[in-house]
């Protein structure tokens, strides 16, 4: 799950992370009043979006830029001119995102940009810090032309961030005197944050050094693991569904694993290594998986049924593979939530299905009495190949 800036600010107020005031506005008066609140004769008004590189985005309006520095009188005619309108960046695709709220912030003079995240490393299985000098929009540029100005901190899952460690980062980022112990209290607080918060990801870019002495997150975008949200309520209370794919959050309200990808072949498969196997060999045949389904080792029959309305609700979808390991899955409980939903929502591409394991016979023969144009597979290659041929015939 991810969350807004402005809603990451409340947490990092409560680690006692340091950050510049802001506040956020879902009207143009409610902007202005926001800048009239925080002073001052600058304020930077930022759409409210879940994606990066909005600074350089551009609006379907025509309106450049997701990111601005204003004087207060400017500010309800910048947020108008954002608020209700579609923001395209590259993390976006083309479709852009719709900007619903803005967040008014309270201007500060950088002296220095830097970059702060800390990530799970799934090689490793424990904490990284990436730090780098070169912070701003252009990172990802950084990374891939000078990896050498990328540092990298793997922390010790059991052990925890050690002072030695904060005071390596402190100087491989070039601070020193009373900034370095500002930078070292912000970095131990922020991973105290993303511990007890069950963070995946906390991105700040840019992390910011003041003329003044002060360092700030001045942008945050964080990560949750979904799996420990249940611990979180108040970290579930941010959640914007209004930001997801509708098919997404449709499939989580009936508990399915579903993630939207780009290509036409949907996957229907019960179990996450399975699903992965399956969109590997879907690829291996010259195909493109249209998205991740994992129903799971127990689904019902109404959720399979849920699940193909969700897969046929994408017009992209040229064809369905399902494909069932019958372990704790009853693959009759399967075969008759398939042709169920076949039946509700019609069934006008090619549908694959291969069954295997628990009480295969019987879903085999409910499949093949439903009177159903399914195209019955023998193993997972077999079903593969005859999904692509659906496809190219």
């Amino acid at each position: 799950m991810n969350i807004h800036e402005y809603q990451a600010k409340i947490l990092f107020d409560q680690f006692s992370v340091p950050n510049p005031r802001g506040k956020v506005a879902g009207t143009p008066e409610e902007a202005a009043a926001a800048a009239h609140e925080l002073g001052g004769d600058r304020v930077v008004v930022k759409s409210q979006v879940h994606a990066g590189g909005r600074g350089k985005g551009t609006f379907k309006s025509g309106f450049q830029g997701g990111v601005h520095l204003v004087s207060p009188s400017e500010v309800s005619e910048i947020a108008g001119k954002m608020l209700g309108e579609v923001l395209v960046t590259k993390q976006t695709g083309k479709d852009g995102r719709l900007v619903r709220k803005v967040m008014v912030g309270e201007a500060v003079d950088v002296e220095h940009e830097y970059y702060l995240a800390i990530l799970m490393d799934r090689a490793t299985c424990c904490p990284v810090i990436v730090a780098s000098t070169e912070g701003g929009m252009d990172i990802e540029e950084v990374a891939e032309s000078q990896p050498d100005r990328i540092l990298r901190e793997h922390i010790h899952p059991l052990m925890g961030l050690q002072p030695y460690e904060i005071r390596k980062l402190t100087a491989g980022l070039g601070f020193e005197g009373e900034e370095a112990k500002k930078f070292g209290k912000l970095l131990k607080n922020l991973y105290r944050l993303f511990l007890e918060s069950d963070c995946s990801m906390v991105e700040i870019n840019p992390l910011v050094k003041t003329t003044d002495g002060q360092v700030l997150a001045l942008d945050a975008k964080f990560n949750f693991d979904d799996n420990a949200l249940y611990r979180h309520p108040e970290i579930l209370e941010f959640r914007d569904t209004d930001e997801e794919d509708p098919r997404e959050v449709e499939a989580s309200r009936h508990d399915l694993n579903y993630i939207g990808l780009d290509g036409n072949i949907a996957c229907l498969v019960n179990g996450a290594g399975l699903a992965m196997a399956t969109m590997d060999i879907i690829k291996h045949h010259g195909g493109e998986p249209a998205n991740f389904l994992d129903v799971g080792g127990g689904a019902s029959q109404e959720q399979v049924a849920t699940a193909f309305k969700i897969i046929l609700s994408d017009d992209a979808v040229k064809a369905i593979l399902v494909n069932i390991f019958g372990g704790i899955m009853d693959c009759d409980v399967i075969a008759h939530g398939v042709v169920a939903a076949c039946k509700e929502v019609g069934l006008p591409i090619p549908l694959v299905v291969r069954l295997e394991g628990n009480n295969v016979a019987a879903g085999k023969a409910t499949l093949a009495a439903s009177g159903l144009n399914i195209i019955p597979a023998d193993d997972l290659a077999d079903a593969a190949g005859k999904a692509v041929s659906a496809i190219n015939e």
